[in-house]
This record gives C-alpha cells, sequence and structure tokens, in this order.
C-alpha cells in the first residue's frame, strides 16, 4: 500500500451496513421499521455530538432506500448502487456542506434542481451537513420546497447544535437524536480494530483513549491511528499519558482522596507534579470530577442511611472551577485554587444537616424538659439570670461558634431597677407555673382582645410578660443574642430554669 492510498482508521472503518453502527441502536430500529412499514418521511433531522455517526446514517439510509432491489435495511455488499453511494460517487445523492454553501443563491439552486427526477436511483437524496450554518434568507429558501417537496426527493439534514435550526425548519422533519458513544461500546469497537491491524494494546491504554473521546467514535479512532504512528505495534497506557498529557486513573483516585481528607501539602505537591509532566490540567480537572461522581454514586448505594453532602459540595466546586481552568490566564494556579476551593466547601455542611444531628443526639431531653415550669421566679441581687429554654438553635450556636457546654450566666448588679416599672401582678403572674395546655387557648385570647371588653386583663398581662421576657433578654450575652436573634430569628416566648444535669 502506498503512502498516497493511505486511508485513516475512520475512514478504513466507517460503518457499511446499519448493523455495524455502534450505540445508535434506536435510530437502527425507527429506520429500519419505517422502511419496512413504508412509512418514509420527506425529511430528517439528524442531531447529536460529533462523531457518533449521523453523516455515516445518511449515507446507509440513502443506500437502503436506492439500492436495485430496495429499499429494504440490509444492502448488499456487491450492490453498485450502494458501493457508490458510500463512496460518494453517486450523482441522486448528493452531500452539501451547509458551511460552505450557505447563501440564499446556492440553495435556490438546490430547490430548482431538486425537481428533475433521478438519473439511476429511485430517491433523490440531498444530505446537507451542518445544516445550522445556513443563513435565514437560505432557510427560509428552502421552507416551501421542504414542507412539500416532489415525491422523488427526499433531505437528510445533520448539526450538531440543533438550537440554531429555525423552528420552522426542525417542524417540518423527522428528528433523531443521536447518543454520546458510552466508554465500554468505544473500547469494544477499538479493540477489534487493533485486533484486525495486529496491533497489541494494553486495556488500560484503550480506556483512556475512550474516556479521551467523550462519547465520539472518529475521536477515538483518530487518538488510536496517531499512536499506532506513534508506538507502533505496541501502545501502552504510559505512551497515551505522554502523547495527550493524561493523569493515571491511580493519580486521580489519590488527588481526589486528598481533596476529601482536606491535605492541602499533598494536594499541592501533586498540582506542581502536573506541571512539570506537562499535565493539561482541564482534562485533569475533568477525570477528577469524575471520579467525585462515582465516589457519591458508590456511598449512595451502600444504604447506611447517610447523605454524602460533602462529595456533593466538592464537585459543585469543581464543575465552577471548569472555566476558570480552562479559560484563565495561569491553568497551574486556576487548578490549585479550585481545588483548594473544593476542599473549603467540602468542609462546610448545610444548617438543617445540623440542626438534624444534634436534635437527634438525647430523645429523652424532651419528655424531662416538659415537667419544668415555664417560668423561674427572680433571683435576688447578684444571682445569675436563668438562660432560656435550651433549643437546637441555641444548641447550635454554641457548637458554630465553640462556647462552652455549660449554661452562661449574665449577673445584674440591681434587678429590682430593672423590674420596678412592672407592676406586682406581673411579677406573681412569672412565679406560677403555666399549664402547656392553655398555650393555644390564650393565643386566640390575644387574637380577640381588642375586640372583647372582658379580655382587657388577660392581654395586658401578657403584655407585662412579654416586656419582663425582653429585659431579662437583653441580659444574655451579646454573642449568644446575636446568633439568636439574627442569625436564627428567635422568638422567645418562656423563660426556663435550666437543669445541669439535662444539659448536653
Amino acid at each position: 500500500m502506498t503512502k498516497s492510498s493511505y486511508q485513516v482508521i475512520a475512514r478504513r472503518w466507517r460503518p457499511k451496513q446499519f448493523a455495524e453502527l455502534v450505540g445508535q441502536d434506536h435510530v437502527v430500529r425507527t429506520l429500519g421499521n419505517a422502511i419496512e412499514m413504508e412509512r418514509i418521511a420527506h425529511a430528517y433531522l439528524f442531531v447529536g455530538p460529533r462523531g457518533t455517526g449521523k453523516t455515516t446514517s445518511a449515507r446507509l439510509f440513502a443506500k437502503s432506500l436506492n439500492w436495485e432491489n430496495g429499499p429494504s435495511l440490509e444492502v448488499p455488499d456487491d450492490s453498485e448502487i450502494g458501493q457508490a453511494i458510500m463512496q460518494g460517487r453517486c450523482l441522486d445523492v448528493i452531500e452539501i456542506d451547509g458551511a460552505s454553501n450557505n447563501s440564499v443563491d446556492q440553495v435556490r439552486d438546490l430547490r430548482d434542481e431538486c425537481q428533475y427526477a433521478p438519473a439511476q436511483c429511485r430517491f433523490k437524496i440531498y444530505v446537507i451537513d451542518e445544516v445550522h450554518m445556513l443563513s435565514q434568507a437560505a432557510f427560509n429558501a428552502l421552507l416551501k420546497t421542504l414542507e412539500e417537496p416532489p415525491p422523488h426527493v427526499k433531505f437528510v439534514f445533520a448539526t450538531t447544535e440543533a438550537n440554531k435550526v429555525l423552528p420552522t425548519i426542525v417542524s417540518r422533519c423527522q428528528r433523531f437524536e443521536f447518543r454520546s458513544i458510552p466508554v465500554d461500546l468505544i473500547v469494544g469497537k477499538l479493540n477489534e480494530i487493533c485486533d484486525k491491524e495486529k496491533i497489541t494494546v494494553e486495556p488500560e491504554a484503550l480506556d483512556a483513549i475512550a474516556r479521551m473521546a467523550q462519547g465520539g467514535m472518529r475521536d477515538a479512532q483518530s487518538i488510536l491511528d496517531q499512536l499506532i504512528s506513534f508506538c507502533g505495534t505496541q501502545i501502552s497506557q504510559s505512551n497515551v499519558l505522554d502523547v495527550y498529557g493524561l493523569v493515571a486513573r491511580s493519580r486521580i483516585e489519590k488527588l481526589g482522596d486528598f481533596i476529601l481528607s482536606g491535605e492541602y501539602d499533598s494536594i499541592l505537591k501533586e498540582a506542581d507534579s502536573f506541571a512539570q509532566e506537562g499535565v493539561d490540567f482541564y482534562r485533569a480537572l475533568l477525570d477528577l470530577a469524575d471520579y467525585i461522581r462515582e465516589f457519591l454514586v458508590d456511598s449512595m448505594k451502600k444504604g447506611n442511611g447517610s447523605y454524602p453532602e460533602q462529595a456533593v459540595r466538592v464537585l459543585d466546586a469543581l464543575k465552577a472551577g471548569e472555566s476558570l481552568v480552562r479559560s484563565g490566564l495561569s491553568e497551574k494556579t486556576n487548578f490549585e485554587v479550585t481545588l483548594l476551593r473544593a476542599v473549603e466547601a467540602g468542609k462546610s455542611r448545610s444548617i438543617d444537616q445540623v440542626i438534624r444531628q444534634l436534635s437527634g443526639l438525647a430523645p429523652s431531653v424532651t419528655k424531662k424538659k416538659s415537667k419544668q415550669p415555664l417560668v423561674s421566679p427572680v433571683k435576688p441581687t447578684g444571682t445569675p439570670i436563668d438562660t432560656m429554654e435550651q433549643t437546637p438553635a441555641e444548641n447550635l450556636s454554641r457548637s458554630v461558634y465553640d462556647t462552652p457546654s455549660s449554661p452562661v450566666n449574665v449577673t445584674i448588679s440591681n434587678p429590682r431597677e430593672a423590674l420596678s416599672r412592672q407592676p406586682m401582678e406581673s411579677e406573681k403572674s412569672l412565679h406560677e407555673p403555666v399549664d402547656l395546655k392553655k398555650v393555644e387557648l390564650e393565643e386566640e385570647d390575644a387574637t380577640v382582645a381588642e375586640e372583647s371588653p372582658s379580655k382587657e386583663p388577660m392581654a395586658k398581662r401578657r403584655v407585662q410578660d412579654q416586656k419582663l421576657i425582653d429585659q431579662r433578654t437583653e441580659g444574655l450575652p451579646d454573642g449568644v443574642r446575636h446568633v439568636l436573634k439574627n442569625k436564627f430569628r428567635a422568638d422567645f416566648v418562656s423563660i426556663e430554669k435550666i437543669d445541669q444535669d439535662l444539659l448536653i
């Protein structure tokens, strides 16, 4: 084989039958049923990532419709028309590049030509690749013909950006979504190619090639072709990593463990090693995000009832840093910043999770607290004012700000002066325990106090009690009062003497 006649692997291994198309079974099944049931549409739109088989499927579909004994899904290899279509020399299957033929005049010429009958085939088929590159005027010139074409004309459009195609065009076509090809299917196809080409390749190398292709079979075949030129007939994982600046899977897993455990020094050392080896930081970040995702999925499958919040926050931080690493001025610096932000994000916890953890520490405390009076008598001069009823919010403030676990006491030099403006009946009412069953009734009494004159004494007493509670609330330490009021929006409704034995 001479140099001029050499064909790259991606062209030599292009599928010649629908059965050889990898990863698009839903497309093959739909087109096959349409041919068998003779429900062939006049226009099709193939949408999907690059290298997933859109143009190849258009050729296979044209061959299935036009071969001598067709239409049928499978076409014999010795079909002359089939071979001409696959080689691009059939007069009735016209492939047009939308990027270079996007003017309105060229579309008008196409519209005029399609009126003529096919020369040798059953249908005249127009395959327009990258159709989203057509101008709006070109689209408008195609609308009428696309909606009501001659019976012998079929259109197949292919694009990687369906959002740029006019809705009026999309509504006139049957749309087929081509999916990214899974890694295992790409590895299987590459294994088949290597066996036929007599190439010895490590499984880890094939896995690295498939991951780097990002769902495109053509990309994977092009990478394999380049590695054969670089390595010959022996391809190892280290060759793939050296040529494309990738990182071994084991090192990605180790770096992910460093992030989850918060080992800053180890993270920076790994980043320095990546820089010295010429690693592609963006690809390393994508591989790291894939590993954290796998860790998250494994944690969820264990079924131990715990939510891996740390992995979720780390994954969010890595995804947020992708654009920074890809388009920033210093890839290494941005890569390090992204990893350190991921560590800090993994350390944070949501407020509701902390409250759930704290509320589940001592379930028996609630029953014991219900036996305690809701209010306590005023202490003599110089004695500490009792703290308010322990709530999860107060426990949370102590855990967040590392305050001591014992109750915080505040001494007022002259409590009588602080309470001198309160009537004696209010003080006496604070000595009496409040029945919990009457709380709802008292709230209803407060709402109708203004309308019912008989409820005035009770409403006045509640106002006086609230004033006393507010005064004693002001005696709390500034830090505790700030957290309860500003952070957790606490509503102080009673004062209770704290039993030291019940504190956690």
